[in-house]
């Protein structure tokens, strides 16, 4: 008999390990190792925690597989409904338009004579992974996994590359400016990113709340612990002062990708980070597009239309490229991405474990911390959505990258 437990554990670590990691090192330059490793668990304890909270709202649910819009709707009426699916179809269009960012700036250091060529690359990928989303998930399921296990060959590659050469001097040093710590929040957050899919997991689990709570426990601590890894390399091998220097001429993965081949004056290590960051896009492009393509499908069969594939396809791919091609501040995206997940991901389970326990004081399991955790966390979560606002206005420093 399959390990259900297991098995949803390694789809949170899944669904969690991607494209986001890449960009960490760019948004994390300046801090040191110290305040990336400070941020990292901050982020970690406080999305694990807001999962935790889906588990307690969900012992309540209609019915186990209820989405987390319907699940806003139970408590907030349509109002609810609303808000958390206007949040969820944002924040993925937000971050397949990162993605398709990401794609010109990666295969060009891959190819880079291609460099000049950054918009059509952009297309170019968007169409070639858009036909397996149209094909169907079965398409999309052999992809992702022909393209896991690639990434993860490439991951310990690099790392058994780097973490060799990493240094405590490097490893040791100071931050450029402590409030960093605050102005990268919105950027990191949504590294953690897998509460889209609880609601399977939950029904998949048959609503058991140890197997829930342990699947998500432990499947978020394997990310976790592969970032602070990840962090270790970068920030142990770089020197900081030279890492910022190049990073300031070419604030892209490709500055990172110079970076890293710059300073080890290993090519094995750049291809190795230029391959990893490839099939960590590729993945998370493919997931991310397939959830939007079903969002947007379900969206459009509740008003009572019901579009083809390749008509869905077009609602899903063509808005993303039109922001890739034409609004391309890939720091802006990215923050708008982590302001919505902000809300989806921690404010909205917040408001919704507030009603349940009004409700129902006497629920067989509650998320330890009280209504003082509660409070807490949303402060949290006002203040992450709030930083790029903050840093607009100069209260807060802009990150390197």
């Amino acid at each position: 008999m399959r390990n259900k437990t297991f098995g949803s554990a390694l789809i949170v670590a899944g669904t969690t390990i991607g494209a986001g990691m890449v960009s960490m090192p760019l948004t994390s330059a300046g801090m040191g190792f110290g305040l990336t490793l400070l941020l990292l668990v901050i982020l970690w304890a406080l999305l694990a925690y807001s999962a935790l909270l889906f588990v307690e709202v969900y012992q309540k649910a209609e019915r186990r597989d209820a989405g987390i819009a319907t699940l806003a709707e139970q408590y907030f009426g349509m109002a609810g409904r609303a808000l958390a699916t206007v949040a969820l179809v944002v924040f993925m269009f937000a971050i397949l338009t990162v993605y398709v960012l990401m794609s010109s700036d990666l295969i060009s250091t891959v190819l880079p004579s291609l460099r000049e060529y950054g918009q059509e690359i952009s297309i170019i990928f968007t169409v070639f992974f858009g036909i397996f989303i149209i094909a169907g998930t079965g398409k999309v399921d052999l992809a992702t996994r022909m393209l896991f296990i690639a990434k993860l060959a490439a991951l310990v590659v690099l790392l058994f590359f780097m973490l060799p050469k990493v240094t405590m001097e490097n490893l040791m040093a100071l931050p450029l400016d402590k409030a960093l710590l605050i102005s990268a929040s919105p950027y990191f957050f949504t590294s953690f990113g897998f509460h889209v899919v609880i609601p399977s997991i939950n029904s998949y689990l048959e609503g058991d709340i140890k197997r829930l709570r342990i699947a998500i426990l432990g499947g978020t601590a394997l990310p976790l612990f592969v970032y602070i890894l990840w962090q270790m390399a970068t920030h142990g091998v770089l020197s900081q002062t030279e890492f910022i220097q190049i990073l300031n001429n070419d604030p892209t993965l490709g500055g990172l990708v110079s970076a890293v081949t710059q300073i080890t004056g290993s090519e094995m290590i750049g291809w190795s980070v230029r391959l990893f960051s490839l099939f960590a896009l590729a993945t998370s492009f493919l997931g991310v597009a397939l959830a939007l393509f079903d969002c947007l499908d379900d969206l459009l069969q509740r008003v009572n239309i019901r579009a083809g594939r390749i008509a869905l396809g077009m609602f899903t791919f063509l808005p993303t490229l039109f922001f890739a091609l034409f609004y391309r501040d890939f720091l802006a995206v990215l923050a708008l991405a982590g302001q919505m997940f902000t809300f989806y991901g921690l404010i909205l389970p917040v408001g919704m474990a507030w009603m349940v326990r009004k409700r129902y004081p006497d629920l067989p399991y509650r998320v330890k911390g009280g209504n003082i955790t509660l409070l807490l966390a949303l402060i949290l979560g006002l203040l992450i959505m709030n930083v790029p606002f903050l840093i607009d206005m100069g209260y807060l420093p802009k990150v390197i990258g």
